[in-house]
């Protein structure tokens, strides 16, 4: 599958025909002003949860496509009543089949608020399981032990994970994270966007190396495959 990073925490998954994008947050990042929002083309946008660093453009690229917003309850709602044709609510432990393969929302350990002060009830990941790879975005958490009933269920490829810390994990949590799920490989997100959660690249490259672990850090507008 193809892999696009836009910033922040914000994936492009171009699976088969489909386009999966994970939670779009690019016209404010500085880091990522090359991109312009209107190119992005999605079927589907998984949203985590509802801070603005993880929704800000969710509603201008679901009505560009008429994408699917797949989300919490709550922020499903709130996007369908601003207007938005397509949305998909869900709560912690669902899963939903769609045409790419089912995606079952997990825990995460994070708050969720809206951007005008709404309820965005709870954070969370998401397991994705396609007829070629599965994988496990971790949305902004916490080290916690939910991530060890993941692989009773699911034998992961790879998992994205935030490692900027303050937030969220910081590296050496995400390491351990990674044991929890039982992956060898991490796509690292959420850091560098605010002063708050800046890294030292070639530090947290070190502590993954010294665990056996491949954490892949990649450019903004940069695709792999994987």
């Amino acid at each position: 599958m193809k892999i696009t990073y836009y910033g922040q925490s914000c994936f492009l998954f171009e699976i088969g025909e489909n386009r999966i994008l994970f939670d779009p947050f690019i016209s404010p990042n500085e880091l990522a002003s090359q991109i312009d929002v209107n190119d992005i083309k999605a079927d589907y946008i998984l949203l985590s949860h509802g801070h603005q660093d993880h929704v800000h453009d969710a509603e201008q690229i679901a009505n560009n496509n008429k994408a699917t917003i797949v989300a919490i309850h709550e922020i499903a709602t709130w996007y369908g009543n601003k207007g938005v044709e397509n949305t998909h609510p869900m709560n912690i432990g669902g899963k939903v089949t769609l045409p790419f393969g089912t995606v079952k929302m997990v825990s995460a350990v994070h708050s969720s608020s809206l951007p005008d002060g709404s309820n965005g009830g709870v954070a969370a990941g998401f397991v994705v399981e396609t007829e070629t790879q599965t994988f496990y975005f971790a949305g902004d958490t916490a080290l916690t032990y939910d991530m060890k009933l993941i692989p009773e269920q699911y034998d992961l490829d790879f998992a994205l994970m935030p490692i900027g810390d303050n937030f969220t994990m910081d590296i050496h949590d995400a390491m351990v994270a990674a044991d929890f799920v039982q992956v060898d490989t991490v796509i690292g997100m959420h850091y560098d966007t605010f002063p708050y959660i800046k890294i030292d690249k070639e530090q947290v490259k070190e502590v993954a190396k010294m665990v056996e672990k491949e954490l892949i850090l990649m450019e903004i507008g940069q695709t792999i495959n994987l």
